[in-house]
């Protein structure tokens, strides 16, 4: 059985050639690999770190079985598509709503692995039927609004939880992680959230030097002073070590909040697969089906033992793009990485103990970046808001999302936020359809045009039987 674990030196084993890409079934020298793994994990710093940390849950859990959810992706992928998987940024939101309603930390885990089992299904269903049954369900137009309603939904979070923390340095970290992303290039540029958090870390600490102790909110919203940047927790952690594990709690409020985290999960999976396959010259339409499905069991054994959901990232792309190096064998080395760091508790407190403004400088661009990858969803499959049928629902369940808007059925369940929002507007689009005339009926493209040859037939073994 080939597992996608042989490569074929590329070249010289030294730097690609003129023009040329190094495929995923090759590699070069192994140093120059092992950096290459090294360059993820630092581009995933985001996804990695900042994610479980704004998620209440233990980056060094959160690393560790990064690199776990990895292995088994390359592993059920056979090695054809290259991806170094991390925690997706569309749970911080269901997170927060979560613990703002009591939930534990078991209780996130819980209903994120719901989210992991369901990605799971859906993706044995793409393998079975094909993706139109993901364009009939989910068109453009709902996922661009579900996308977006779960960005900016996040909204309250910054505003009311990590920016009055300490508000200049909040606004600093802000203009410098903007000028970051927009002026740096190449790989600098796809670490500019990491930047960020450093140049924000550096900030707090000379702050406290020569300002002394901040008058202002803390973690737990307690007006204190108190330090802008507190590394007690580092000094008292262990250079070697494992994290700490839970296990997952189950409750149906806290699982309908997370649920239509799917839908973001799925346009991911499809932009990652698509955006590879045209890297590589691959046709990876029969692996689309796979990736998610590994995509789920990887979430799930993550959030069985206390770890955040995770999933394929846009800086893969950035880092593939910007070195041509597409080999799966620097994906091995970066969860070997992943796994390290995961067995360092000093690590992960130095992590911990990034201070609140400066979350609150980065998740501004973060979270309004989420939010707007809903209009880019929008843009790309040219979703006309002209048209009744599109605009009505997408603007109800966007409202609903991010207003918090609730309702209670009974005394005991209710559906808010994320969760009514996503349902306004999946069941609005479909009823109304349902009812709409002809004319506003046009023909909705494809979720992802990369994986189009599914619409014409066959399961994954079909489709390589025709290939």
């Amino acid at each position: 059985m080939d597992l996608g674990v042989r490569w074929k030196l590329h070249g010289d084993g030294r730097t690609p050639a003129p023009g040329a890409v190094v495929r995923p079934d090759e590699r070069l020298s192994w140093p120059r690999t092992a950096g290459l793994g090294a360059q993820h994990v630092v581009a995933m710093f985001g996804a990695s770190f900042v994610a479980p940390v704004l998620m209440g849950l233990d980056p060094n859990l959160a690393i560790m079985m990064s690199g776990v959810a990895t292995v088994i992706f390359l592993l059920a992928t056979r090695g054809r598509v290259p991806s170094y998987l991390g925690c997706s940024l569309s749970f911080v939101g269901v997170a927060a709503v979560i613990r703002a309603d009591g939930g534990s930390s078991a209780t996130v885990t819980g209903a994120v692995l719901v989210v992991g089992a369901a990605l799971f299904l859906v993706g044995l269903a793409v393998r079975h039927f094909g993706a139109r049954i993901i364009h009939a369900t989910m068109p453009p137009v709902v996922t661009g609004a579900v996308v977006m309603l779960i960005g900016f939904n996040l909204a309250p979070v910054t505003a009311s939880t990590y920016w009055p923390q300490d508000q200049w340095t909040a606004l600093f970290v802000m203009l410098f992680t903007g000028l970051a992303v927009v002026c740096l290039r190449g790989f600098w540029s796809r670490i500019a959230i990491f930047l960020g958090l450093v140049f924000g870390y550096v900030l707090s600490w000379a702050l406290d030097r020569v300002f002394g102790r901040i008058h202002s909110a803390d973690a737990s919203g307690k007006v204190t002073d108190h330090w802008r940047l507190d590394l007690s927790g580092v000094g008292r952690a262990d250079w070697i070590g494992l994290p700490d594990f839970h296990g997952p709690s189950f409750e149906w409020s806290a699982i309908l909040v997370a649920l239509p985290v799917v839908i973001a999960l799925i346009a991911e999976n499809a932009g990652h697969v698509k955006a590879v396959g045209e890297m590589t010259g691959d046709n990876l339409d029969d692996k689309l089906g796979t990736a998610i499905s590994a995509d789920g069991v990887g979430s799930m054994l993550s959030t069985a033992v206390g770890g955040p959901p995770n999933t394929t990232y846009s800086e893969n792309i950035g880092v593939m793009a910007a070195t041509r190096v597409y080999s799966t064998a620097a994906y091995w080395a970066a969860a070997g990485f992943a796994l390290l760091f995961g067995l360092c508790p000093k690590f992960g407190a130095v992590v911990a103990a990034v201070p609140g403004g400066v979350l609150g400088g980065i998740t501004v661009i973060l979270y309004g970046m989420i939010g707007l990858l809903g209009a880019q969803i929008w843009l790309n499959a040219k979703v006309d808001l002209r048209n009744p049928l599109n605009l009505v629902p997408a603007a109800a369940g966007i409202i609903i999302g991010v207003g918090n808007v609730s309702m209670e059925f009974t005394d005991t369940f209710s559906l808010s936020g994320i969760a009514l929002g996503t349902l306004v507007v999946i069941t609005g689009y479909h009823a109304l359809r349902a009812f709409a005339p002809a004319h506003l009926k046009t023909q909705q493209p494809l979720l992802d045009e990369g994986v189009s040859s599914y619409d014409r037939g066959g399961t994954e073994d079909g489709q390589r039987a025709k290939s």
